[in-house]
This record gives C-alpha cells, structure tokens and sequence, in this order.
C-alpha cells in the first residue's frame, strides 16, 4: 500500500510539476536541410556533467524538439527546479516554477522503454499527455510506475555521480536550497 501511495504521489508531482501556459503544437525547426546526427548531450552543471545519449528511435519528435532547443541555447542557465530523492530531478522550465515551457507543446511518444535509473523523460501538464514542451526528468532511482505514461527520448550515460549528488541536496518543498544550474547544454557526436 505504501508503495502504491508512493507512486501516485511520484505521477501527481510530475504530471502537477510542468503547467505550461502555452497549449499549441509546433514541429521544431531546423535552419539547416541536413538532418541534425549527434546523439549525446553534455549538461554541465553547477555540480558536474552530465551526459545523456538520445534515443530517436523511440521518440523521433521529441528528440528533434530538445535538440532544436539545446541548439538555440534555450537550457543554458535554467535550474533543476524539483529535486525528489530517490525518485528524479527535474529542469527545462525557463521561469524555474514548473510551469513554464518553450511556447510550443510535443505530442506524446509513448514506448516500452522502462524508467530505470537514468532514463530521461519529458515531464508534463497534469493529465494531459500531449503536453509537454522543455521540461524533462531524469530518474534517480527505477520508476517502473511512469513505463507507458511519459514520453522517453534518451538515458544517462554519465555523470551517475552528479545525478546522485543533484538528487540527494537538501531541499525545501522539492525545491534545492542551493539553486542547481545547467550552465551550458551542448550536443556532441557520439553513439
């Protein structure tokens, strides 16, 4: 029972979490014809890199969405706005209150891709799965709860100690005390 009380409360802080004013779906854009390649994202953070392999295969939108993003330098400077020790670390909000977004919403691409330690999410507005924008999560610890229900487009690949550290701050109604930057996000190429 405790475990089923956990996990509801886990869904209703993710699904709470990400309130974006903004309900219109856009395509990203791309000023280039080539299609964009590189695969991994540096997230340097006031407490470490951390690196994520995207996964386009299983959420092609998604992945274009937040490339186009990192592209634009739109990450560059926000916050992980929600910290939950053993459960996930969230950013992507650029008013750092969990209800901002880009100004555009991605449909879901929902897979069978579990949410184990690592796995890296889009997080968004309550009920509504066709609602996220810039807000993503990356798990602490597995989430089986969340497999089917939110759109994974890529994994942690390194940086397990910084997740870690990100994870257990200490924190004041979720929020860490000590603001937890993404300095710069960039793509590089890699598999």
């Amino acid at each position: 029972m405790l475990v089923m009380k956990t996990a509801l409360a886990a869904i209703a802080v993710l699904a709470v979490g990400c309130s974006s004013s903004s309900s219109s779906t856009k395509p990203s854009t791309s000023t280039s014809t080539a299609p964009e390649t590189r695969t991994l994202v540096r997230i340097k953070t006031t407490e470490g890199d951390m690196v994520i392999r995207l996964l386009p295969d299983l959420a092609p939108k998604t992945v274009d969405s937040f490339r186009s993003l990192v592209n634009k330098g739109f990450y560059d400077g926000l916050v992980f706005h929600r910290v939950i020790k053993g459960f996930m670390i969230q950013g992507g909000d650029p008013e750092g209150t969990g209800r901002g977004g880009p100004g555009y919403t991605v449909k879901a691409e929902f897979s069978s891709h579990p949410h184990k330690r690592g796995t890296v999410s889009m997080a968004r507005k309550g009920d509504d799965v066709n609602s996220a924008g810039s807000q993503f999560f990356i798990c602490h610890a597995d989430s089986p709860f969340l497999d089917g229900q939110y759109t994974v487009f890529g994994e942690l690949v390194s940086g397990f100690e910084v997740l870690d550290k990100i994870a257990t701050a200490p924190v004041s109604e979720d929020r860490p005390l000590n603001p937890v930057k993404m300095e710069r996000v960039t793509l590089e190429e890699g598999k």
